[in-house]
C-alpha cells in the first residue's frame, strides 16, 4: 500500500483528501503573532472573518519535521508500506526540507516530490500521481509523473491586496502596480491586463486558457465577497469542450496571508497526459 501525504499550502479540497485518505501536513500561520495551524485550528472561513480592513500582521512558517513524521507515522498505521509525499516548492519554503528530514528516520521508504509550483498547483502535482497510483502505477513512477507535470501547470489570477503582497514578498512586485489580471507558468510571470468589472477581469482570466488542447481546472475562492468571480469562471470553463474536469477549491490561510483575501483565478494543466 502506498501511502500518501501533502502540506496545507496545497489547498487541496476535502473530496481529494477524503477520496485517497491523504494525511495534510499544516502549515502555522500566525495573525498578530498568535499561530495557528492551518486546517486544525484556523480554517478559510475563520481566517476572513479575522483578516479586515487595515490587514492584522500576518505570517506562516512551514511544518515542522516532527509534524511531517506524525503524517508518516498515521499511514504507516494504516497500512502503508510506502509513502508519496509532495510538497511546495523547495525554492520559496522550508516545508520540503523538513518533509527531508523526517522522511531520513522513517521506517518505510518515503519518496519526496518537490512540486516546483505553489497553492493549488501542489494539489494539480498530487492527484496526477495519486491518479496513477489509483490505476496501479508504482510509486517511483508515481513520483515521475507528478514532477513531470510540474512545468506544464499554469495559473492567471488577480491580486486587490497589494500591501499584503509586497509585505510577504512571494510575487515579482515590478510587474504589479494596479488591480490586474497576471498570469504565471513555471518561472515566467506576466501581466495580462487590467479591467474594472468583475465580468472584464473574469474574462480576462478565462482568455489565458487554451482552448486547443484538453486542460483540468482549478478554480479558487477566497473571502467571500469574490464568490462572483469563481461563479464566472466555473459556468465558462464547464461550457467549453477542451475541459475535461474543473474542481473549485479555497484560498485559505497559508495561501491568503502572501496575496490578501481578495484574490480570484484558476489554475490549468494538460489533461491525459
Amino acid at each position: 500500500m502506498i501511502g500518501l501525504a501533502i502540506d496545507s499550502s496545497s489547498q487541496i479540497p476535502r473530496d481529494l483528501v477524503d477520496e485517497y485518505r491523504v494525511e495534510v501536513v499544516p502549515i502555522t500561520v500566525t495573525i498578530d503573532e498568535e499561530p495557528f495551524r492551518e486546517g486544525v485550528d484556523l480554517d478559510a472561513d475563520a481566517f476572513y472573518e479575522m483578516v479586515g480592513d487595515p490587514l492584522p500582521d500576518i505570517g506562516t512558517s512551514q511544518p515542522s519535521p516532527g509534524e511531517f513524521g506524525e503524517a508518516f507515522e498515521a499511514l504507516m498505521a494504516k497500512g502503508a508500506t510506502e509513502i508519496l509525499c509532495v510538497t511546495v516548492a523547495d525554492q520559496h519554503s522550508g516545508t520540503f526540507n523538513s518533509a527531508r528530514i523526517a522522511a531520513e528516520t522513517t521506517t518505510v521508504p518515503v519518496r519526496l516530490v518537490d512540486s516546483g509550483t505553489m497553492s493549488f498547483g501542489v494539489t494539480a502535482c498530487f492527484w496526477e500521481a495519486a491518479t496513477a497510483i489509483a490505476n496501479g502505477t508504482s510509486l517511483e513512477t508515481a513520483a515521475q509523473k507528478a514532477e513531470a507535470l510540474s512545468p506544464e501547470i499554469a495559473s492567471t489570477f488577480i491580486l486587490q491586496s497589494l500591501d499584503q503582497v509586497r509585505k510577504m514578498g512571494r510575487v515579482d512586485l515590478d510587474e504589479i502596480d494596479e488591480v490586474g489580471v497576471y498570469v504565471t507558468k513555471g518561472a515566467d510571470f506576466t501581466v495580462a491586463g487590467n479591467g474594472s468589472t468583475i465580468e472584464e477581469l473574469s474574462q480576462l482570466m478565462l482568455d489565458q486558457v487554451p482552448t486547443d488542447i484538453e486542460v483540468r481546472t482549478g478554480v479558487c475562492l477566497a473571502a467571500p465577497d469574490m464568490l462572483p468571480y469563481s461563479e464566472i469562471l466555473e459556468a465558462d470553463l464547464k461550457a467549453r469542450d477542451n475541459v475535461v474536469g474543473t474542481l473549485r477549491y479555497r484560498i485559505g490561510p497559508s495561501v491568503a496571508a502572501h496575496t490578501g483575501p481578495g484574490t480570484a483565478g484558476l489554475f490549468w494543466w494538460p489533461a491525459n497526459r
